[in-house]
């Protein structure tokens, strides 16, 4: 029996592919992970396609439910729902190049390009219910612009990763990545209130406050497409396109691991992905918006005037003195951003155990055909880590095939059915994991969808 407990995202890591000895994509995971190959190939653009989209509040289906043709009863419903730590998950990973191969007896260098899309946004409760609703129900009460906070990114990373095998316990490993940066934007870390209190003196009934605002939203790789004269949409896409493999920024990170065996049955690893930062200091744009303003309304006076005086210019005063207290201010200062840092820790427990007479990879012994786990999951957002957990039963048929099923629980779902199957004919290599197996009966009423394929050459020793 194999137990597995460990911390990762289940948006952007894959608990389907978790420790998987098989496939090369277990060490993007874990870069000290035990491997039962000794040569890997991917076939460009195929080795890994990857796409998540996740809410934790609400689906598709709250909206455009059949049953009630009021759309707007049902979006004001649907906000009631969400609170300001729901939020939305999209995830893309493609795999351009992916190549490894064992050095000596003990050491296995890996190497490749995968290009990222990355865009995470926690629901805007009170923005979004004053916007919609206005403030009429709920005088007294604070709307907090700190509820804005998301981040979104495009990029491409070259990585190159060493996992060693220093006996036959311990497995360690680095990956060390390169990010270039095709587009960023984020907004986090905003701050201020608007209230609206009963007053007794004043023009109005009302006086509507806001306090210290400062809500900021940075880009990089933005600016020069909109200021660009006579942009279009395709016109964009084919720049940033141009930029997938030297974006105008750049950052650096690294992916940690290591696996240990226990016992002949037991076994624990470990691993920190993405531990590293961008830098973005070209192209950049700061929407900044900031101050502190109170006001009771407009009290218009209707004096006597004659044909060469005009009305009093109410609007005009008023805009004046918001532009004076609100500064709405545009910059091009470099920023810094911390990548959303993923990791994971585990043990683990075999039955059914196989020797094959050609497993001459000594390290890898004894081989176990039955393995059970559980797998916590969770990576760090703006406002702290997300979390998940995944118990699963993983099956080697034979040499070739191998399959895990898994059930998952996390922020999107509590019933996440998952199954990965991996298959190699001679040395190539195609597999196919897909979560949240339900859902897909349904994507309408989904909280969350994942699917992951790929095809490589995966070679046992290092004859073709």
């Amino acid at each position: 029996m194999l137990w597995m407990a460990g911390l990762s995202s289940f948006g952007q890591n894959r608990p389907l592919l978790y420790n998987v000895d098989d496939l090369p994509q277990s060490l993007l995971q874990n870069p000290g992970a035990r491997i039962d190959f000794t040569k890997h190939l991917g076939i460009p653009f195929f080795s890994q396609i990857h796409f998540f989209a996740g809410s934790s509040g609400v689906t598709l289906h709250d909206i455009f439910d059949d049953s009630n043709s009021n759309v707007n009863e049902k979006v004001q419903r649907a906000m009631r729902k969400l609170t300001s730590n729901d939020f939305f998950s999209v995830n893309e990973q493609l795999e351009i190049f992916s190549i490894g191969g064992k050095v000596g007896q003990k050491a296995y260098v890996s190497g490749g390009i995968y290009q990222e899309f990355d865009v995470f946004a926690y629901f805007p409760k009170d923005p979004a219910v004053l916007a919609f609703e206005g403030n009429a129900d709920y005088i007294g009460d604070n709307f907090h612009f700190s509820d804005v906070s998301f981040t979104g990114e495009v990029l491409t990373v070259y990585h190159a990763g060493l996992n060693y095998n220093v006996d036959g316990k311990l497995t360690v490993g680095g990956r060390l990545k390169l990010y270039s940066g095709i587009f960023n934007a984020e907004s986090t870390n905003n701050t201020g209130t608007f209230r609206t209190d009963v007053t007794e003196n004043g023009p109005n009934f009302y006086q509507h406050s806001i306090d210290n605002v400062n809500v900021t939203v940075n880009t990089s790789g933005y600016a020069s497409l909109k200021n660009e004269e006579n942009m279009t949409v395709d016109k964009a896409i084919r720049e940033l396109l141009s930029r997938s493999f030297f974006g105008q920024n750049v950052g650096v990170g690294v992916d940690l691991g290591f696996s240990y065996r226990v016992s002949e049955q037991l076994a624990i690893s470990g691993s920190v992905q993405d531990f590293g930062l961008m830098f973005h200091q070209k192209d950049t744009e700061n929407s900044i918006y900031y101050g502190s303003y109170q006001t009771s309304g407009l009290e218009p006076l209707f004096p006597e005037l004659n044909d060469n005086q005009r009305t009093i210019p109410y609007w005009e005063i008023f805009e004046e003195e918001l532009d004076a207290n609100l500064i709405d201010e545009t910059t091009h200062n470099e920023y810094n951003t911390w990548r959303p840092m993923k990791f994971n820790a585990g043990f683990q427990f075999g039955t059914g155990k196989s020797i094959l007479p050609c497993d001459y990879l000594i390290s890898k012994k004894p081989r176990f055909m039955n393995l059970f786990g559980l797998l916590a999951s969770g990576v760090v957002r703006p406002k702290g880590p997300t979390y998940g957990v995944t118990a699963y039963w993983d099956r080697k048929v034979n040499d070739n095939l191998r399959f895990r099923a898994a059930y998952g629980v996390d922020e999107f779902t509590m019933t996440k059915l998952g199954l990965m199957v991996t298959n190699r004919f001679k040395n190539f290599n195609v597999y196919l994991a897909v979560n949240d197996i339900l859902g897909y009966t349904n994507l309408a009423k989904a909280n969350s969808a994942s699917l992951q394929l790929g095809m490589q050459f995966v070679f046992k020793n290092f004859e073709l």
